[in-house]
């Protein structure tokens, strides 16, 4: 993390970029370190925020590029099991984009929602809209934190 730290503006991106794969990685620890240094609070949450959009986004187009051959060989499950909650998925599946700003989930969430096509533009808008909401209320505990120390 130190490292990352040292990078200032470039370091949040990359950790952001990293944190929203499968990478395990807290771009959050990054964001209050360099917020207790002085770094710009509106910027340092514009930056952390597209990192960890664009690391989601890949995650999205990973899952894109899954086959159901796969699937049924190594997870074994049947495309037909699938069917009802594919059409679940097909009408509020890009809603569930907003979830990829949780942690653990939210890679898994990104990657399915590549693998059964889930409309992008959609995905996108919501998973910005996630991962904004989740750095603003980090950033709003961290400062908050530092104000009472």
């Amino acid at each position: 993390m130190e490292s990352f730290v040292e990078w200032g503006y470039l370091g949040l991106f990359l950790s952001s970029f990293l944190g929203a794969t499968i990478i395990p990685l807290s771009s959050e620890i990054v964001l209050s370190l360099l917020l207790t240094q002085g770094f710009d609070i509106k910027l340092s949450i514009i930056i952390a925020t597209i990192g960890n959009w664009l690391g989601g986004l890949s995650s999205y187009y990973l899952g894109s590029l899954g086959k159901w051959d796969f699937v049924e060989k190594y997870f074994r499950i049947k495309k037909d099991k699938i069917t009802g909650f594919k059409i679940k998925i097909d009408k509020w599946g890009s809603t569930y984009a907003f979830l990829c700003c949780l942690p653990f989930i939210g890679d898994p969430i990104a990657v399915s929602l590549g693998f059964f096509k889930i409309n992008l533009l959609k995905v996108s808008f919501w998973m910005f809209v996630g991962k904004l909401v989740k750095y603003i209320l980090w950033t709003i505990i961290t400062v908050w934190g530092i104000s009472i120390f």
